[in-house]
């Protein structure tokens, strides 16, 4: 009687932990359940926060190119001249909303060029009759601001890194050393070269 007394007392011990296991089991699937579901909720977030993402930034190159088209640059600028003394200088066209002079990013000293943003589209014309006047000394260039597109160069496709264009090999370059790329020049040959 006692080993069946006692088979029972086991079997009663093994039954809760054996419910308690599938319990364990149960919190754990519910608990990754919830993480899941955070996750798609996050990642739901971030799709719409990329969209308005997008939609601002449509809505900035929109605004970008309306600023290019009411604004002037102006070349040959003397370093010593303050964005006052170019407001004074274009005064005359008309309101102006902001005057950039370019900075070297390492120096911190002006370009020798900046940026004019006239309120309205119609005074740009106006400032190109400035061309070739005189600031603080220099004749300075007035061109109308051009608008830059991402992934073009100034000469259209671009040409990629190196070259001269077509030369004798690959264009990398134009200049061929003596004895092609293969060996050098070797000299005037005394003696046996095998090479």
């Amino acid at each position: 009687m006692s080993e069946e007394i006692k088979h029972e007392v086991d079997s009663a011990v093994e039954e809760p932990q054996a419910n308690h296991e599938e319990n364990n089991e149960e919190e754990e699937i519910a608990a990754m359940k919830r993480r899941v579901a955070e996750m798609e909720d996050e990642a739901n977030k971030l799709r719409e926060m990329q969209a308005s993402l997008e939609q601002q930034g449509q809505d900035l190159s929109e605004d970008r190119s309306d600023v290019d088209s009411r604004s002037i640059f102006v070349g040959n600028v003397d370093y010593s001249a303050s964005p006052e003394d170019i407001q004074a200088h274009f005064q005359e066209c008309g309101s102006i909303n902001r005057v950039t002079i370019l900075l070297d990013k390492y120096t911190g000293q002006p370009k020798g060029y900046a940026y004019v943003e006239f309120t309205e589209p119609s005074l740009v014309a106006q400032a190109l009759v400035l061309n070739d006047s005189v600031l603080k000394g220099r004749n300075i260039k007035v061109t109308p601001k051009r608008t830059n597109f991402p992934g073009m160069s100034a000469r259209g496709r671009g040409r990629g890194r190196g070259g001269f264009g077509r030369g004798s090999f690959g264009g990398r370059g134009g200049f061929v050393p003596r004895g092609g790329y293969r060996g050098g020049y070797r000299g005037r040959g005394r003696g046996f070269n095998p090479y």
